[in-house]
Protein backbone atom coordinates (compact mmCIF):
# COMPACT_ATOMS: atom_id res chain seq x y z
CA UNK A 1 0.00 0.00 0.00
CA UNK A 2 3.06 2.12 0.07
CA UNK A 3 2.08 3.36 -3.64
CA UNK A 4 -1.15 4.26 -2.64
CA UNK A 5 -0.34 6.38 0.54
CA UNK A 6 2.25 8.39 -1.24
CA UNK A 7 -0.14 9.12 -3.95
CA UNK A 8 -0.34 12.75 -4.84
CA UNK A 9 -2.98 14.80 -5.81
CA UNK A 10 -0.95 17.08 -7.56
CA UNK A 11 -1.18 20.83 -7.71
CA UNK A 12 -4.53 22.47 -8.43
CA UNK A 13 -4.02 23.82 -11.69
CA UNK A 14 -7.38 26.04 -11.97
CA UNK A 15 -9.28 27.28 -9.49
CA UNK A 16 -12.84 27.68 -8.49
CA UNK A 17 -12.79 31.41 -8.59
CA UNK A 18 -11.07 31.16 -12.39
CA UNK A 19 -13.24 28.20 -13.86
CA UNK A 20 -15.78 25.80 -12.96
CA UNK A 21 -13.39 22.97 -11.72
CA UNK A 22 -10.19 22.02 -10.41
CA UNK A 23 -7.92 18.80 -11.19
CA UNK A 24 -5.27 17.04 -9.71
CA UNK A 25 -3.04 14.51 -10.58
CA UNK A 26 -4.01 10.81 -9.36
CA UNK A 27 -2.24 7.63 -9.62
CA UNK A 28 -3.04 3.92 -9.01
CA UNK A 29 -0.85 1.19 -8.72
CA UNK A 30 0.51 -0.78 -12.33
CA UNK A 31 2.64 -4.01 -12.89
CA UNK A 32 5.79 -2.33 -12.55
CA UNK A 33 4.99 1.52 -11.75
CA UNK A 34 2.24 3.90 -11.43
CA UNK A 35 -1.04 4.10 -13.91
CA UNK A 36 -1.38 7.97 -13.88
CA UNK A 37 -4.47 10.40 -14.50
CA UNK A 38 -5.78 13.72 -13.63
CA UNK A 39 -8.98 13.81 -11.92
CA UNK A 40 -11.08 16.55 -12.15
CA UNK A 41 -13.48 17.88 -10.19
CA UNK A 42 -16.40 20.82 -9.98
CA UNK A 43 -15.66 23.49 -8.48
CA UNK A 44 -18.65 23.31 -6.09
CA UNK A 45 -17.41 20.01 -4.74
CA UNK A 46 -14.05 21.69 -4.32
CA UNK A 47 -11.39 19.21 -4.68
CA UNK A 48 -9.73 20.25 -1.90
CA UNK A 49 -12.19 18.53 -0.14
CA UNK A 50 -10.39 14.77 -1.49
CA UNK A 51 -8.84 13.30 1.01
CA UNK A 52 -6.35 11.08 -0.35
CA UNK A 53 -7.20 7.18 0.74
CA UNK A 54 -8.87 8.05 3.42
CA UNK A 55 -12.02 9.38 1.53
CA UNK A 56 -13.28 11.79 4.25
CA UNK A 57 -15.83 14.33 2.84
CA UNK A 58 -15.14 13.36 -0.30
CA UNK A 59 -16.38 14.14 -3.56
CA UNK A 60 -20.39 14.11 -4.18
CA UNK A 61 -20.42 14.33 -7.34
CA UNK A 62 -21.31 10.94 -10.04
CA UNK A 63 -17.57 10.30 -11.21
CA UNK A 64 -16.85 9.19 -14.80
CA UNK A 65 -13.92 6.77 -15.71
CA UNK A 66 -12.80 7.99 -19.20
CA UNK A 67 -10.80 5.30 -20.80
CA UNK A 68 -8.89 6.74 -23.91
CA UNK A 69 -9.39 4.72 -27.67
CA UNK A 70 -6.79 3.01 -29.54
CA UNK A 71 -3.24 3.76 -30.52
CA UNK A 72 -0.68 5.96 -28.20
CA UNK A 73 -3.17 8.51 -27.71
CA UNK A 74 -2.80 10.60 -24.16
CA UNK A 75 -5.14 10.90 -21.01
CA UNK A 76 -6.42 14.31 -23.04
CA UNK A 77 -6.70 12.51 -26.16
CA UNK A 78 -3.29 13.87 -27.75
CA UNK A 79 -0.42 12.14 -29.46
CA UNK A 80 1.64 11.49 -32.30
CA UNK A 81 -1.31 10.21 -34.69
CA UNK A 82 -4.02 12.69 -33.38
CA UNK A 83 -4.26 16.26 -31.97
CA UNK A 84 -8.09 16.65 -30.51
CA UNK A 85 -8.00 17.09 -26.91
CA UNK A 86 -11.36 15.51 -26.79
CA UNK A 87 -11.13 13.90 -23.22
CA UNK A 88 -10.02 16.88 -21.99
CA UNK A 89 -13.25 18.93 -23.06
CA UNK A 90 -15.35 15.94 -22.15
CA UNK A 91 -14.09 16.30 -19.22
CA UNK A 92 -14.36 19.67 -18.68
CA UNK A 93 -17.76 19.64 -19.79
CA UNK A 94 -19.06 16.70 -17.85
CA UNK A 95 -17.64 19.25 -14.76
CA UNK A 96 -19.80 22.05 -15.99
CA UNK A 97 -22.65 19.59 -15.50
CA UNK A 98 -21.21 19.16 -12.38
CA UNK A 99 -19.79 15.59 -12.53
CA UNK A 100 -16.19 14.45 -11.72
CA UNK A 101 -13.78 12.37 -14.03
CA UNK A 102 -10.49 10.77 -14.33
CA UNK A 103 -8.68 10.85 -17.54
CA UNK A 104 -5.80 8.20 -17.87
CA UNK A 105 -2.94 7.53 -19.51
CA UNK A 106 -2.28 3.77 -20.64
CA UNK A 107 -0.07 1.95 -19.31
CA UNK A 108 3.16 1.57 -20.80
CA UNK A 109 2.36 5.32 -22.84
CA UNK A 110 2.75 8.87 -21.41
CA UNK A 111 2.30 9.05 -17.50
CA UNK A 112 1.84 5.69 -17.07
CA UNK A 113 4.99 4.91 -19.27
CA UNK A 114 6.71 3.01 -15.92
CA UNK A 115 3.82 0.56 -15.71
CA UNK A 116 5.18 -2.24 -17.61
CA UNK A 117 8.56 -1.96 -20.01
CA UNK A 118 6.75 -2.42 -23.47
CA UNK A 119 3.92 -0.60 -24.21
CA UNK A 120 2.74 -3.04 -26.93
CA UNK A 121 2.97 -6.08 -24.33
CA UNK A 122 -0.82 -6.01 -23.88
CA UNK A 123 -4.03 -7.58 -24.53
CA UNK A 124 -7.33 -6.21 -24.13
CA UNK A 125 -7.70 -8.27 -20.31
CA UNK A 126 -4.55 -6.23 -19.25
CA UNK A 127 -6.58 -2.91 -19.95
CA UNK A 128 -9.44 -4.39 -18.38
CA UNK A 129 -7.87 -5.40 -15.66
CA UNK A 130 -6.31 -1.68 -15.76
CA UNK A 131 -10.20 -0.52 -15.66
CA UNK A 132 -11.00 -1.65 -12.57
CA UNK A 133 -7.90 -0.85 -10.48
CA UNK A 134 -8.62 2.82 -11.46
CA UNK A 135 -12.45 2.09 -10.11
CA UNK A 136 -10.86 1.21 -6.99
CA UNK A 137 -8.70 3.68 -6.78
CA UNK A 138 -11.21 6.40 -7.57
CA UNK A 139 -13.19 4.78 -4.95
CA UNK A 140 -10.78 5.13 -2.39
CA UNK A 141 -9.69 8.71 -3.39
CA UNK A 142 -13.23 10.14 -3.70
CA UNK A 143 -15.53 8.18 -1.29
CA UNK A 144 -17.80 7.31 -4.58
CA UNK A 145 -20.03 3.98 -4.11
CA UNK A 146 -19.07 3.23 -7.84
CA UNK A 147 -17.79 4.74 -10.86
CA UNK A 148 -19.03 5.16 -14.51
CA UNK A 149 -16.91 3.81 -17.44
CA UNK A 150 -16.87 5.74 -20.43
CA UNK A 151 -14.58 3.74 -23.61
CA UNK A 152 -14.50 5.57 -26.44
CA UNK A 153 -14.01 3.31 -29.57
CA UNK A 154 -11.77 0.98 -28.48
CA UNK A 155 -11.98 2.17 -24.87
CA UNK A 156 -15.68 1.06 -25.17
CA UNK A 157 -14.13 -2.43 -26.27
CA UNK A 158 -12.36 -2.32 -23.22
CA UNK A 159 -14.95 -0.94 -20.88
CA UNK A 160 -16.90 -3.84 -22.10
CA UNK A 161 -14.42 -6.62 -21.17
CA UNK A 162 -13.68 -5.05 -17.71
CA UNK A 163 -17.82 -5.33 -17.30
CA UNK A 164 -17.59 -8.79 -18.45
CA UNK A 165 -15.92 -9.86 -15.25
CA UNK A 166 -17.57 -7.86 -12.86
CA UNK A 167 -19.49 -5.15 -12.37
CA UNK A 168 -19.99 -4.65 -8.63
CA UNK A 169 -17.94 -1.44 -8.74
CA UNK A 170 -19.69 0.18 -12.00
CA UNK A 171 -22.33 2.32 -11.88
CA UNK A 172 -22.81 1.49 -15.57
CA UNK A 173 -21.15 1.58 -19.29
CA UNK A 174 -21.01 4.70 -21.58
CA UNK A 175 -20.04 3.40 -25.55
CA UNK A 176 -18.98 6.60 -27.59
CA UNK A 177 -17.90 5.77 -31.24
CA UNK A 178 -17.64 1.86 -29.89
CA UNK A 179 -17.64 -0.85 -32.81
CA UNK A 180 -21.07 -3.12 -32.27
CA UNK A 181 -19.03 -5.90 -34.58
CA UNK A 182 -15.69 -7.89 -34.13
CA UNK A 183 -12.75 -6.06 -34.79
CA UNK A 184 -11.60 -7.83 -38.16
CA UNK A 185 -14.90 -6.92 -39.73
CA UNK A 186 -14.51 -3.19 -38.76
CA UNK A 187 -10.87 -2.93 -40.10
CA UNK A 188 -11.90 -4.49 -43.09
CA UNK A 189 -14.74 -2.23 -43.56
CA UNK A 190 -12.18 0.71 -42.87
CA UNK A 191 -9.22 -0.70 -45.15
CA UNK A 192 -11.80 -0.89 -48.35
CA UNK A 193 -13.13 2.63 -47.69
CA UNK A 194 -10.14 4.14 -48.31
CA UNK A 195 -9.64 4.19 -52.41
CA UNK A 196 -5.58 4.74 -50.83
CA UNK A 197 -5.55 1.32 -49.91
CA UNK A 198 -6.18 -0.54 -53.45
CA UNK A 199 -2.41 -1.62 -53.92
CA UNK A 200 -2.39 -2.99 -50.48
CA UNK A 201 -5.65 -4.73 -50.21
CA UNK A 202 -5.10 -8.09 -50.41
CA UNK A 203 -2.15 -8.25 -48.78
CA UNK A 204 -4.15 -6.63 -45.43
CA UNK A 205 -7.18 -8.98 -46.16
CA UNK A 206 -4.59 -11.78 -46.08
CA UNK A 207 -2.66 -10.94 -42.80
CA UNK A 208 -5.69 -9.59 -41.11
CA UNK A 209 -7.15 -13.39 -41.84
CA UNK A 210 -4.24 -14.89 -40.18
CA UNK A 211 -4.43 -12.78 -37.53
CA UNK A 212 -8.43 -13.60 -36.82
CA UNK A 213 -6.93 -17.16 -36.70
CA UNK A 214 -5.11 -16.39 -33.38
CA UNK A 215 -1.65 -17.01 -35.57
CA UNK A 216 0.72 -14.44 -35.77
CA UNK A 217 2.22 -13.02 -39.20
CA UNK A 218 6.32 -12.47 -40.02
CA UNK A 219 7.18 -9.24 -40.70
CA UNK A 220 8.45 -10.30 -43.90
CA UNK A 221 4.70 -11.32 -45.00
CA UNK A 222 3.60 -7.38 -44.24
CA UNK A 223 3.42 -4.87 -46.58
CA UNK A 224 5.93 -1.89 -45.48
CA UNK A 225 2.90 0.51 -45.25
CA UNK A 226 0.83 -2.01 -43.16
CA UNK A 227 3.73 -2.69 -40.42
CA UNK A 228 2.59 0.10 -38.04
CA UNK A 229 -1.50 -1.29 -38.00
CA UNK A 230 -0.15 -5.14 -38.42
CA UNK A 231 3.24 -5.35 -37.70
CA UNK A 232 4.40 -7.92 -35.09
CA UNK A 233 5.14 -6.14 -32.17
CA UNK A 234 1.66 -4.93 -32.36
CA UNK A 235 0.21 -8.33 -33.19
CA UNK A 236 -0.51 -9.84 -29.40
CA UNK A 237 -2.34 -6.87 -29.00
CA UNK A 238 -4.87 -7.57 -31.87
CA UNK A 239 -5.08 -11.01 -31.84
CA UNK A 240 -6.50 -10.30 -28.32
CA UNK A 241 -8.74 -7.95 -29.65
CA UNK A 242 -9.62 -9.69 -32.55
CA UNK A 243 -11.56 -12.89 -30.25
CA UNK A 244 -13.98 -10.67 -29.31
CA UNK A 245 -17.53 -9.66 -29.71
CA UNK A 246 -18.78 -6.22 -28.58
CA UNK A 247 -22.18 -7.30 -29.19
CA UNK A 248 -22.39 -10.39 -27.50
CA UNK A 249 -20.47 -8.75 -24.48
CA UNK A 250 -22.97 -6.18 -23.77
CA UNK A 251 -25.77 -9.01 -23.70
CA UNK A 252 -24.67 -10.31 -20.63
CA UNK A 253 -24.59 -6.96 -19.05
CA UNK A 254 -27.19 -6.15 -16.83
CA UNK A 255 -26.82 -2.15 -15.53
CA UNK A 256 -27.60 0.99 -17.59
CA UNK A 257 -25.64 1.66 -20.86
CA UNK A 258 -25.84 4.30 -23.08
CA UNK A 259 -24.72 4.13 -26.82
CA UNK A 260 -23.16 7.57 -28.03
CA UNK A 261 -22.72 7.65 -31.70
CA UNK A 262 -21.95 10.24 -34.36
CA UNK A 263 -23.49 9.97 -37.69
CA UNK A 264 -20.69 11.91 -39.63
CA UNK A 265 -17.73 8.90 -37.92
CA UNK A 266 -15.58 7.61 -40.37
CA UNK A 267 -14.38 4.83 -38.34
CA UNK A 268 -17.63 3.60 -36.40
CA UNK A 269 -20.80 3.37 -38.26
CA UNK A 270 -24.87 3.57 -37.27
CA UNK A 271 -24.97 -0.12 -37.46
CA UNK A 272 -22.41 -0.67 -35.03
CA UNK A 273 -24.50 1.50 -32.62
CA UNK A 274 -27.39 -0.33 -33.64
CA UNK A 275 -26.09 -3.81 -33.26
CA UNK A 276 -25.00 -3.11 -29.58
CA UNK A 277 -28.64 -1.83 -28.94
CA UNK A 278 -30.43 -5.13 -30.31
CA UNK A 279 -28.07 -7.07 -27.98
CA UNK A 280 -28.94 -4.68 -24.77
CA UNK A 281 -32.37 -3.30 -25.92
CA UNK A 282 -32.93 -1.72 -22.15
CA UNK A 283 -29.52 0.46 -23.49
CA UNK A 284 -30.25 4.00 -24.53
CA UNK A 285 -28.92 5.39 -27.63
CA UNK A 286 -27.92 8.66 -28.91
CA UNK A 287 -27.45 9.24 -32.55
CA UNK A 288 -26.17 12.72 -32.88
CA UNK A 289 -26.22 14.44 -35.82
CA UNK A 290 -22.61 15.87 -37.73
CA UNK A 291 -20.67 14.46 -35.16
CA UNK A 292 -17.92 12.49 -36.02
CA UNK A 293 -14.96 9.90 -34.52
CA UNK A 294 -13.32 12.45 -32.55
CA UNK A 295 -16.54 14.13 -31.58
CA UNK A 296 -16.34 17.30 -33.29
CA UNK A 297 -19.09 19.01 -36.05
CA UNK A 298 -18.38 18.39 -39.34
CA UNK A 299 -21.14 19.95 -41.88
CA UNK A 300 -20.71 18.25 -44.85
CA UNK A 301 -19.70 14.73 -46.09
CA UNK A 302 -16.05 15.89 -47.18
CA UNK A 303 -13.80 13.12 -45.96
CA UNK A 304 -10.88 15.86 -45.90
CA UNK A 305 -13.04 18.27 -43.56
CA UNK A 306 -13.62 15.52 -41.40
CA UNK A 307 -10.17 14.31 -41.18
CA UNK A 308 -8.77 17.65 -40.63
CA UNK A 309 -10.68 17.59 -37.02
CA UNK A 310 -8.35 14.95 -36.15
CA UNK A 311 -5.55 17.79 -35.72
CA UNK A 312 -6.91 20.52 -34.47
CA UNK A 313 -7.27 20.36 -29.99
CA UNK A 314 -8.98 24.07 -30.77
CA UNK A 315 -12.21 23.16 -31.61
CA UNK A 316 -14.78 22.59 -29.36
CA UNK A 317 -16.36 19.22 -28.80
CA UNK A 318 -19.75 18.75 -30.92
CA UNK A 319 -22.27 20.79 -28.63
CA UNK A 320 -24.83 17.60 -28.09
CA UNK A 321 -21.78 15.15 -26.63
CA UNK A 322 -21.72 16.20 -23.08
CA UNK A 323 -25.63 16.95 -22.82
CA UNK A 324 -26.39 13.63 -23.65
CA UNK A 325 -23.99 11.61 -21.47
CA UNK A 326 -24.42 14.36 -18.91
CA UNK A 327 -28.27 13.83 -18.83
CA UNK A 328 -27.59 9.90 -18.72
CA UNK A 329 -24.99 9.80 -15.64
CA UNK A 330 -27.25 12.49 -13.56
CA UNK A 331 -30.54 10.91 -14.73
Amino acid sequence: MALLAAVALAAVIQTAASAPFVQREIDAPGPHGPLRGTLLVPAAQDAQSVQGVHGEQGVQAPVVLIVPGSGPTDRNGDGPLVHTSMYRLLAQGLASHGIASVRIDKRGMFGSAAAIPDANDVGIDDYANDVHTWVARIRETTGASCVWVLGHSEGGLVALAAASRDTSAICGLILVATAGRPLAQVLRDQLKANPANAPILDNAMSVLATLESGQTVPAARIDPALLPLFGPPVQRFLISELSLDPAALLANYAKPVLIVQGLRDLQVGRADAERLKQADPRAQLALLENVNHVLKTVDTADRNENIATYGNPDLPLAEPVVDVIARFVRR
